[in-house]
């Protein structure tokens, strides 16, 4: 009952608090590289957390020039092999599988008994929510300890990228299970491409106190204008992300949201919602 209480109070306070100043705020600190500010923010975070960083290109903490390079560290090479086959779809990051399965139509299952709309998701778009009907989706949610950048679950051709406005509500399982249509709700980047098995969506979806998402391709995506905008990529020369290879990063945990169309791929027994991941091991095969 106390328990119960205590996370209703939380998802609570989530609505009172001003979201983006917050956000905004905490992303000042984060990006500062003044000495005293960087070394609090970084070992009060390691202490917090627990972080091993044995497995980083820099492992002493003190030569991060600021919290968020710390905290959107690079990984040694070999630190996460890439799932080898070639039908083998890849982790997109490390974290917990929040859930993944089949789409019912056209909602994607948030939470027992919560969906939401692939229409709401990619920002109000029909026809390109069409093209994931009755199609597959996977949740992956990323946690403050986990390593913080995003990779290419398949091979694919960028097509277009979303940006979408909206809330800051934090994506932990207390906060997905209480705040309906969360995924559809928050601020995200919606990255469209086009593979050998049809088109692929992998959102990155931002959440309270991360101070930004970053992509490849376009740097520093949030925060922008409260407006929807859309860039297209395919009408210049290709951007191809190979499988395994750095899609962006966030600047603190998040969540990522993966789309595929129907009959395009099955998942690996045994996953489900709460299920931890690395990035590169595989969840799954994508079928011709």
């Amino acid at each position: 009952m106390q328990s119960s209480f205590v996370d209703r109070l939380f998802v609570l306070l989530q609505y009172l608090v001003p979201q983006h100043l917050l956000s905004r705020l905490v992303g000042w600190c984060a990006r500062s590289e003044i000495p005293w500010i960087k070394t609090t923010f970084i070992n009060q975070f390691s202490n917090r957390f627990d972080i091993d960083l044995s497995e980083a290109v820099i492992e002493d903490p003190d030569q991060f020039p600021s919290f968020n390079a710390f905290f959107t560290r690079a990984l040694k090479d070999g630190a996460r092999p890439i799932a080898p086959e070639a039908d083998d779809i890849a982790c997109p990051a490390d974290g917990t599988i929040s859930q993944l399965g089949k789409l019912r139509g056209s909602d994607v299952l948030q939470a027992k008994g919560q969906y939401y709309s692939v229409y709401e998701l990619l920002g109000g778009d029909s026809a390109l929510a069409s093209e994931f009907s009755n199609g597959h989706f996977a949740t992956v949610y990323l946690s403050p300890r986990d390593y913080h950048r995003v990779h290419m679950p398949v091979t694919g051709t960028l097509r277009e990228m979303i940006y979408v406005p909206g809330k800051l509500f934090s994506v932990n399982a207390v906060t997905t299970r209480q705040v309906p249509r969360l995924f559809a709700r928050n601020e995200r980047a919606v990255c469209i491409f086009d593979t050998e098995q049809g088109p692929v969506a992998v959102i990155l979806v931002g959440a309270m106190i991360v101070a930004g998402i970053e992509t490849v391709f376009a740097g520093q995506v949030t925060p922008q204008p409260t407006e929807i905008t859309r860039t297209r990529y395919d009408r210049v020369e290709p951007i191809v992300i190979e499988k395994g290879a750095e899609l962006g990063r966030f600047m603190l945990g998040s969540t990522v949201v993966m789309l595929f169309p129907e009959g395009a791929c099955q998942w690996e027994a045994g996953l489900g919602a709460e299920t931890p991941v690395r990035m590169g091991q595989p969840l799954g095969k994508v079928i011709a």
